[in-house]
């Protein structure tokens, strides 16, 4: 092989692992997920979100909250300040494990930093007893 050919491949080979990682770091469409998702697939079921808590939907990167008896919320579980994903629900609070920021159930508003943004809110509706995207 000449010394031209072998550059071409080696850059070839570079050039697709480059793209393979860029995919797998998901290059924002987890931000898109909510959008891309059915909305008849059912995430949760009503009887499983705890009044005043929640519960954490990690393959969909969600929280569902009940902050009120009958009141269901949902958010996206990426916390806004460095990306780590919300690791539980506390005192009525979802708590980052990373720096401990604790966003509120009701609204996903800032309780305690380091983060400064609330949690996104992602639109679920509930039908009966089941709980889709909305």
């Amino acid at each position: 092989m000449s010394g031209v050919a072998r550059r071409t491949v080696v850059a070839a080979a570079g050039s697709a692992g480059l793209a393979a990682a860029l995919a797998a770091c998901g290059g924002g469409a987890d931000d898109k997920a909510a959008d891309a998702a059915p909305k008849d697939v059912t995430l949760a079921r009503t009887g499983d979100i705890p009044v005043g808590g929640g519960k954490i939907l990690a393959d969909q990167g969600l929280v569902i909250t009940q902050p009120k008896a009958g009141e269901f919320k949902a958010f996206s579980s990426k916390c806004t300040h460095a990306g780590c994903a919300v690791s539980s629900i506390k005192d009525g609070a979802i708590v980052c494990p990373c720096h401990q920021s604790h966003f509120d159930v009701s609204d996903g508003s800032v309780k305690s930093g380091p983060a400064t943004a609330p949690l996104p809110p992602t639109p679920i509706q509930v039908v009966g007893d089941e709980i889709s995207f909305g």
